[in-house]
């Protein structure tokens, strides 16, 4: 039987007009962007098809529209997978595909996360920078030294891309101390999953309590621990964990080295996932495929 790995997206897949072929072809994405609408009070949906791109940015309206996206990606597909894996909040679009939570409350969770990341730190005091070809231990001791203020390992993306989050000078300091191939500053509103977010991942965890959590249908793999997780409180303890402590996107998918994985599916906008797990994933055996769910077209492709 074949075994697939379904991944979600996160922040910085969006793109003005996605999900708008899924819309306009099928009655049941309808109905979830509609309902998407109807439980925001606002519409998602437009923002999603229209931008413009400065609103949909912003991050309360970012992470919503892609669980929407991805999650109507992931119904048309119709299939089951051997595990699932989400970047940041594709974690929460995970958790929707496997029946952990359900989509309104999913909904209403990354709606208040993204708003509470953005009010945790004045714009312009954090910052987020990626280096790519850095040694992953060499930027975790350069971290620890950095003068300016707090700054930490954000997103281990794979063997050769590494995010780094935290106060701007600080950030700077990291960039101008560690060899690298290249390093680029990042066009983020918030230092995300660094320390500087805890005042937002406690205020989250309150919400999470109220929210009921079932067993997921299938395993879904933890940013947080880079761990297969079988139960609805696992699920809420490593969602709670999640927002000021890094994305471990490599180890999180060095577990499925040896799996026997037939193929990866990205579903929502973009091909960052599929770039990255072809990165991370080269040389296993047996070899896999990638395929990414971002419209309409992809489904019959």
């Amino acid at each position: 039987m074949a075994r697939q790995v379904f991944l979600f997206p996160g922040q910085g897949s969006q793109l003005v007009g996605m999900g708008k072929s899924f819309y306009d072809r099928f009655e049941d994405a309808r109905r979830l962007f509609d309902r998407a609408d109807d439980v925001l009070g606002f519409s998602l949906s437009k923002i999603c098809f229209e931008g413009p791109e400065e609103t949909l940015r912003l991050t309360q309206n970012t992470q919503p529209a892609l669980l929407l996206v991805s999650t109507a990606a992931f119904r048309l597909w119709g299939r089951t997978p051997y595990a699932a894996a989400g970047h940041s909040l594709g974690e929460y679009s995970a958790h929707v595909a496997a029946g952990t939570i359900r989509f309104e409350d999913a909904l209403t969770l990354v709606h208040k996360r993204g708003t509470y990341m953005q009010d945790a730190v004045p714009v312009g005091v954090g910052a987020m920078a990626a280096l790519l070809g850095a040694d992953y231990e060499a930027v975790r001791a350069a971290c620890g030294r950095a003068e300016g203020g707090q700054v930490q390992i954000a997103n281990w993306n794979s063997p050769e891309q590494i995010v780094i989050s935290g106060h701007k000078a600080a950030v700077e300091d990291v960039v101008r101390n560690v060899r690298s191939v290249k390093s680029v500053m990042l066009p983020v509103s918030a230092p995300f999953h660094s320390g500087l977010m805890k005042d937002a991942e406690d205020r989250l965890a309150a919400d999470l309590d109220a929210v009921e959590f079932h067993d997921p249908a299938f395993p879904v793999i933890t940013n947080v621990d880079a761990r297969m997780i079988r139960t609805g409180a696992e699920a809420r303890d490593a969602l709670k964990r999640q927002v000021s402590r890094p994305v471990l996107w490599t180890k999180s998918m060095e577990l499925l080295a040896g799996e026997e994985i037939d193929a990866f599916i990205e579903f929502g906008p973009g091909k960052v996932l599929c770039g990255l797990i072809k990165r991370i994933g080269k040389g296993w055996a047996p070899p896999f495929t990638v395929r990414s769910i971002e419209d309409a077209d992809a489904l019959v492709k």
